[in-house]
């Protein structure tokens, strides 16, 4: 089923960037300051997604996508956890990855394992893509190889003949 706006439209990809890039900050916010999910959601909906702040105009997001993904991660970050250490380079922990990489690959885990209606190179792309506005180019490079590594476990059959 695809995405579609309040009006019926399909949602713009750049809605979807914009949310995944939220939900990423969103992440990494609640990981340093432990803030409440309820108020995580409220302040970057109210006064972050599609906003200027600070004189920087910020895009306006797929709230339902942002959302489905900053709570999945949530709910699910007991299952997400252990298959991204497993990806991981042995000796790293995902524990021992700086905050920002670990919102990353954590969303990126999230949406393979539970959106299947999303292909998993667009996920790969759009996470390489949000981490390489906060991460250097080895940091980038590592997020594509994880998420390339947990999507040929998670959906093989899309890796399939090329």
């Amino acid at each position: 089923m695809k995405d579609v706006t309040a009006q019926g439209a399909p949602a713009k990809p750049m809605k979807k960037s914009a949310a995944r890039l939220g939900a990423v900050q969103a992440l990494y916010q609640m990981d340093l300051a432990q803030t409440p999910l309820n108020d995580i959601l409220a302040e970057f909906e109210s006064h972050w997604l599609g906003q200027e702040v600070e004189g920087v105009e910020f895009p306006e997001a797929d709230v339902r996508l942002f959302r489905t993904v900053v709570e999945g991660v949530l709910n699910d970050q007991r299952r997400i956890d252990p298959m991204v250490d497993n990806a991981l380079t042995k000796g790293w922990p995902l524990k021992r990855v700086e905050a920002v990489l670990r919102a990353v690959l954590r969303a990126g885990a999230f949406e393979l394992s539970a959106k299947p209606d999303v292909p998993a190179r667009v996920v790969i792309t759009e996470y390489v893509n949000v981490a390489g506005a906060f991460l250097d180019r080895d940091e980038t490079g590592m997020v594509n190889a994880v998420l390339d590594a947990l999507a040929h476990d998670l959906r093989p059959d899309e890796f399939k003949g090329g």
